[in-house]
């Protein structure tokens, strides 16, 4: 199956049903449809063999993402947080392209090699341009790219994570039903276009006939505002933005959000107080954890809605514990946990998460094949319990090595923040000179809490063997995350490392 295909069957399908935009400015499914066609043609004409998009969150992104499939060729949508020079230097890399920008884009590119900037005043134009010809919706191979993805860079030079048309259009067919929407249905889209997050909520949203209203950017009090406005029913945040709508809902703004009936959250660690504060003050709504990858075209596991009530009313620890899981794998999964070796190991023992389906690639542009007999090994470290909930633990490239003895952050985190003053905990290794690296932690401490660095350092000893008892913890405001809600740990390690380590030890 192609994209360009799921976009057509929705423009048949559901014709007059609102496909993106305001309750005041429209888009139809089928004007949608029509309107991609239009662009897949425009880009199908343009010189280079990719489609670009530096931009914040508009209509744009679905006319984009869908024009591109329909002109056979990837879409490629960049950061546009990066600084100039590393935007420049990933646009020339997928060059020859054309790129869609937005406003004061252009200008940080400069002249470029082989690229065709056009703006998205300009591809709006063209998708309401009646004499611009009609691509073919039905000549798309599903082997062929949908989407390029670049990693974060943090550590080294960007990777591009391959999606083929097969593996977004299997994701979609198995987790959503076709035209399985209520009319009124509205998903507020915050997250940017660069995260997989943005782009499955484009093409869930079509294919299940839900309206997409579009947040440019993520700020607390006018999500709000828009979700009262727009009567947003769906919504899709990370741990970041839901604590600070809660503080608006709470603390700012008392009306509530009597429309808002579906939260998902992903990206990061969800602390067990910030999801159990919205489950009390947001009433009537559904939690949905959702754990997934770039690689695996997103979703791979749920914590659903009847799993956070029935965790949350549990006098059971094991089973209020799953609060902190992210749920069961998709049916169309299959998830392992294997030792360093690829050995399979045991329900409850920590491990690699390892991931097979339809939906996974696991693949990267000019590595070569996908992942290895059609096995993707995510680097992240996790465990099963008995029940089937998967755990994850952070990237197994977090593990601090003391002594030798392999200690996961995760691990200390999670112990942090059952402490009843701490809201959210990150824990690094930093260079020591006895022991190679110790433990430190960096934490938030709840609105009013109090606890002091030895009282936290003897909660964590009392409930883990002293070698994983951070050595040093700072209290802070807030942690370094990105937009996307991924904790920047090699951010936070240099920090506490300026903090924590002596001069002879560095």
């Amino acid at each position: 199956m192609h994209l360009a295909m799921l976009l057509q069957m929705a423009a048949d399908g559901m014709s007059d049903r609102v496909a993106v935009g305001t309750l005041a400015a429209p888009m139809t499914m089928a004007e949608l449809g029509e309107g991609s066609m239009r662009v897949g043609s425009f880009l199908a004409a343009q010189r280079g063999d990719r489609v670009g998009l530096i931009d914040l969150n508009s209509e744009a992104i679905p006319l984009t993402l869908f024009g591109a499939a329909l002109a056979g060729k990837p879409f490629v949508p960049l950061n546009y947080r990066l600084t100039d020079d590393q935007l420049r230097s990933i646009v020339a890399r997928i060059a020859p392209a054309t790129i869609v920008v937005g406003e004061g884009i252009a200008a940080r590119l400069g002249d470029l090699e082989d690229i065709v900037v056009v703006t998205r005043q300009e591809l709006l134009a063209v998708a309401r341009d009646a004499g611009q010809p009609l691509a073919d919706p039905y000549g798309g191979d599903p082997e062929s790219i949908a989407v390029l993805l670049y990693t974060s860079g943090t550590t080294g030079e960007p990777k591009a994570a391959v999606l083929r048309h097969r593996n977004l259009a299997s994701y979609i067919l198995s987790t959503v039903e076709f035209a399985g929407a209520a009319p009124d249905e509205a998903a507020l889209v915050s997250v940017p276009p660069y995260h997989i997050a943005g782009l499955s909520a484009v093409l869930s949203s079509t294919y299940a006939g839900r309206r997409i209203v579009y947040a440019e950017t993520f700020e607390p009090a006018s999500w709000v505002s828009l979700v009262r406005s727009e009567r947003v029913t769906h919504a899709m945040v990370v741990p970041t933005m839901l604590n600070r709508i809660l503080d608006v809902v709470d603390v700012v703004d008392h009306g509530g959000l009597p429309s808002l009936r579906i939260v998902s959250y992903g990206g990061g660690p969800m602390p067990a107080e910030v999801i159990g504060r919205a489950m009390e003050l947001l009433t009537g709504v559904d939690f949905v954890n959702a754990y997934g990858l770039t690689e695996t075209s997103s979703t791979i596991a749920l914590l659903g809605p009847e799993d956070h009530r029935e965790a949350f009313a549990s006098g059971d620890s094991a089973v209020r514990a799953r609060l902190g899981s992210v749920g069961r794998p998709l049916p169309t999964v299959t998830v392992t946990i294997r030792g360093p070796g690829g050995e399979p190991l045991p329900t409850g023992q920590r491990g690699e998460i390892w991931v097979q389906g339809e939906q996974v690639s696991g693949e990267y542009l000019g590595a070569g094949a996908g992942a290895a007999d059609g096995w993707f090994h995510t680097r992240d470290a996790g465990h099963l319990d008995q029940a089937g909930f998967l755990y994850v633990h952070g990237r197994l490239d977090d593990v601090i090595v003391r002594g030798g003895e392999n200690l996961s952050p995760g691990e200390i985190e999670a112990v942090l923040v059952e402490h009843p003053a701490v809201l959210a905990a990150a824990v690094v290794g930093v260079p020591d000179t006895e022991w190679g690296e110790k433990v430190v932690a960096a934490v938030i401490l709840a609105d009013g809490a109090h606890a002091s660095e030895d009282e936290l350092r003897n909660f964590v000893r009392a409930r883990l063997r002293s070698t994983k008892t951070p050595e040093r913890i700072q209290v802070r405001a807030e942690l370094p995350f990105n937009e996307t809600g991924k904790l920047l740990r090699r951010v936070l390690r240099e920090e506490l490392a300026a903090a924590f380590v002596s001069p002879i030890a560095s």
